[in-house]
């Protein structure tokens, strides 16, 4: 069964249906005939009704073929009868504008028909982004000349890039690319992509079904074996509520074991065995029972029952999948369905999908970054370098963009340019202003070239630049004083022509020196007229002194004083996206400094953010800016000092000593909730913090919890708007569903981000733990919740010490909190007050177990406890 996928191109290529549907819903589609000729394009591709495009504005370069037209290919779609051949450059790119967050079902094909008459099959690699999806061998002997790879992929960002990698002697060639978005809640793999195996229909019937019948156009096979027995049914089946949608055609029909005593089993290989694999499974019961019939069996996976008992539903169809991946001992993966002993009828199964997972680790370089660099390119319609300009500027480094130096760090982190080198380039017209949007550039080399104008201001807004060589060009003008402040303050060194003046450089004409001596003159007469009129204004009044605030002063330090504060940075308390964190001193108190790194992901925007927002608002529960320092290319923070570090070092134990018990736990929601409420509700615009998670809630020395790290904030609109629109930012796990998904940035992000470290302060579990059944805390939790046992949810280390009634609140609140809806959602204010109860039920509980005055434990006073929940 390895090679089925290979099939299926030529299954697919003389697909037929019986009646033509109505075309639906195209809406996210992206088809590409790739080598059509732009005036063919667009066109309706009769048997799918499905709308082709050529791929011409998609690609720089190939050239275009048609396969061998003979009686096997006569019947063949006219996707596949044309084909883009690249006997030209190493990497070339497909560059497609997708959905940032979206789930797409993509699908390649591949058929060769000898176009070139060579009759030898094309090897080459073919690359998703900077990360390698397959090597594809297009010829396959006794099997035929073509291929489809297909995966289910989340795009990262709003560009999609699919290369074509040359690896030998042969050329690579494409027939056709298809993207189909999906529901984001299907298809859901713990980590990584999903490589397509098989989608197979358990029919007899020799027909394929895809679009329009299948509303997400896959492509189903007819599958069946000797040992079967295929049953069908006239009756529409309902019921899609799970977002699968299985076709009528595909789910109205099911194979069920010849021998009605023997299992229903199904086997496939795995390419490696350690491959992780997930079974789609898709039921629905198609016969009509007797009174006195039963249809009842288990589903064992590898040798794991997944299901016990289970009943498949009378006409309605149910999608079942294997909780946990697959892994195939030897490579051979099997799905076996048995009749339990009470049932009368065999097992039953209508179709099913098998996907491979299929890691795409390396991450693509930051997106800002890519956008800039290609606002270049289009620019300058660099022509000269355009076939080394495709796909990923940055990674792989193999095929990073001529000209273009990236900072790569590790493979999870973005790479970002920091030098650009078009000097000898043909490049004319001015400077664009794009070039400032490269926010970590270092050096900037347009020399050389054809460029006319002015020498850019926004140049010095780049404060990550070191060198600008500018020689060589029509430029004019002079060096505008930002710049020439740079170079005196920054140590910025930049190379223009002699022409290009810098202000004092010159000698003026005779003509200027007396018209600026005249004006001078009189500015002088008019400034000793007004000093005598405020001298006499000042002694007839009461004195008054306005100056700037010392306070406002002293907030800004030398880099050499930030050196000093922390002994030369000799104490590291910790590292982030932003740079490393010191302890030192100022003026014998105790400070956190923190410095950004020169490979910081975050950089000068973020710092600008934090600065401006700390510098403005002030509360007990947001950590306070004693200072910053923004000098050149280096920045760093003063903070208060924490002395108890961050919650999540409290929570995993890192950081030793006690466990904080229920109380001290409640206390530190409260309040990190009143600093999220404050810059919702107390900020003026209203602010979004963007980050809430338990690495950025700091504790004192008495365990008072504030919020830290506001360099994502953004403010939002209120009134009549109920979301930005923004790029996603924030952390893996605490990211609110509904923002990833639309970029619609509400303050009920920052309520989603909330309810996930409250799960973490209830459970003590991490957020992501790949060694659990469900990796990720929200579905683990809702899978516990299930058993509606509040003791194997709750954090052991308390050691069953809290209050059953305040516990469940809590958690109940953190449910609420993280609703995919964020209508659903409380706001901050609610979110508090309910904390609030949770900890007065507890210290009530306290107080009457040890017979106490309720007073010793709490300042809150209970004036109502008839909503405190049972317990369950």
């Amino acid at each position: 069964m390895e090679n089925l996928n290979k099939l299926l191109l030529l299954a697919c290529a003389t697909f037929s249906v019986i009646s033509l549907v109505k075309s639906q819903n195209q809406e996210g589609f992206i088809s590409l005939d790739c080598g059509l000729p732009s005036n063919e394009s667009p066109y309706i591709e009769p048997l799918t009704n499905l709308t082709y495009i050529s791929d011409v504005n998609f690609i720089r370069g190939g050239r275009t073929g048609n396969i061998e037209n003979n009686s096997e290919t006569d019947f063949i779609s006219k996707p596949y009868k044309v084909l883009r051949y690249f006997p030209e450059g190493t990497r070339n790119c497909y560059n497609l504008s997708v959905k940032q967050g979206t789930k797409y079902l993509i699908r390649t094909f591949f058929l060769y028909g000898n176009y070139d008459g060579l009759n030898t099959s094309p090897r080459f690699d073919l690359f998703l982004g900077p990360n390698i999806w397959t090597s594809i061998d297009v010829l396959i002997p006794g099997l035929g000349d073509g291929v489809i790879e297909e995966i289910i992929h989340v795009t990262r960002s709003n560009i999609l890039d699919i290369c074509l990698v040359k690896t030998g002697t042969s050329t690579p060639m494409i027939s056709a690319i298809e993207l189909r978005p999906l529901r984001y809640d299907t298809y859901t793999a713990r980590t990584g992509s999903l490589k397509k195996i098989v989608h197979f229909d358990f029919t007899n019937q020799r027909k394929e079904i895809r679009y329009p019948e299948d509303v997400y156009d896959r492509i189903w096979m007819p599958y069946s074996q000797p040992e079967w027995t295929q049953i069908n049914t006239t009756r529409n089946v309902s019921g899609f509520s799970d977002g699968y949608n299985p076709p009528q055609d595909v789910i109205k029909t099911a194979a069920i074991p010849t021998n009605v005593s023997e299992p229903l089993e199904f086997i496939w290989n795995s390419e490696s065995s350690d491959d992780q694999t997930y079974a789609y499974l898709y039921f629905a019961e198609i016969q009509k029972l007797k009174t006195n019939e039963t249809r009842e069996f288990k589903i064992v996976a590898n040798g794991r029952l997944d299901y016990t008992n289970y009943i498949p539903t009378k006409f309605e169809a149910e999608t079942l999948i294997n909780p946990a991946p697959l892994k195939c001992e030897g490579g051979l993966c099997r799905v076996q369905l048995s009749k339990t002993p009470r049932s009368t009828l065999p097992p039953l199964m209508n179709a099913i999908e098998i996907f491979s997972v299929i890691q795409f680790p390396q991450s693509e370089t930051y997106t800002d970054d890519v956008i800039a660099i290609k606002n270049i390119q289009s620019t300058y319609q660099l022509s000269r370098i355009s076939g080394q300009w495709q796909g990923d500027p940055c990674v792989p480094k193999q095929f990073s963009w001529i000209g273009v130096s990236c900072n790569v760090i590790d493979i999870s982190t973005p790479p970002r340019i920091i030098a650009l080198d078009l000097s000898s380039s043909g490049l004319s017209g001015i400077i664009p202003p794009s070039i400032q949007n490269l926010t970590l550039l270092r050096e900037l080399d347009l020399s050389n070239n054809n460029l006319t104008g002015e020498v850019p201001e926004f140049l010095a807004k780049i404060k990550s630049l070191l060198v600008i060589r500018l020689r060589g060009n029509n430029l004019r003008g002079s060096v505008p004083q930002a710049l020439q402040d740079r170079e005196k303050n920054d140590g910025l060194k930049l190379f223009v022509d002699p022409n290009i003046k810098r202000h004092g450089q010159h000698q003026p004409r005779s003509w200027v020196v007396a018209l600026v001596a005249s004006i001078s003159c009189v500015a002088v007469t008019i400034i000793v007229l007004v000093l005598i009129f405020i001298f006499r204004r000042r002694k007839s009044s009461t004195r008054k002194v306005i100056r700037p605030s010392l306070e406002m002063k002293n907030r800004r330090f030398k880099y050499s004083e930030v050196k000093e504060m922390t002994n030369n940075f000799q104490v590291v308390l910790g590292k982030g996206g932003f740079g490393v964190v010191y302890h030192g001193f100022l003026n014998n108190e105790q400070v956190a400094v923190k410095v950004l790194s020169q490979s910081s992901t975050q950089g000068y925007k973020e710092f600008k953010t934090e600065v401006e927002l700390l510098l403005r608002v002030h509360h007990v529960n947001l950590v306070s800016l004693v200072g910053y320092c923004d000098e050149g290319n280096d920045l760093a923070l003063i903070y208060e000092f924490m002395e108890n570090g961050n919650l999540k070092e409290h929570l995993s134990g890192k950081r030793g000593g006690s466990v904080l018990n229920w109380s001290s736990r409640l206390k530190i929601a409260i309040e990190s909730a009143l600093g999220i409420e404050y810059l919702h509700i107390g900020c003026n615009p209203p602010m979004v913090h963007r980050d809430v998670k338990s690495t950025n809630i700091l504790l004192g020395l008495r365990f008072e919890a504030k919020l830290a790290d506001f360099g994502l904030s953004r403010s939002f609109l209120v009134g009549s708007q109920t979301h930005v629109t923004t790029n996603i930012a924030g952390t893996l796990g605490y990211l609110d569903p509904e923002y990833y998904q639309k970029n619609w940035l509400t303050e009920k992000s920052d309520v989603y981000s909330f309810g996930i470290v409250l799960l973490e302060i209830i459970t003590g579990q991490p957020v992501i733990e790949q060694s659990r059944d469900t990796s990720y805390i929200v579905e683990w939790a809702k899978s516990m919740l299930a058993n509606g046992d509040i003791e194997s949810i709750m954090d052991p280390n308390l050691h069953q010490d809290y209050d059953t009634s305040s516990s469940w609140k809590a958690l109940e609140l953190a449910m609420l909190c993280i609703n995919p809806s964020s209508t659903q959602r409380p706001n901050m204010t609610r979110v508090a007050h309910e904390l609030n109860e949770c900890l007065e039920i507890y210290n009530l509980s306290k107080g009457r177990s040890q017979d106490e005055n309720s007073s010793k434990s709490t300042g809150h006073s209970v004036t109502s406890i008839s909503d405190i929940p049972s317990a369950r």
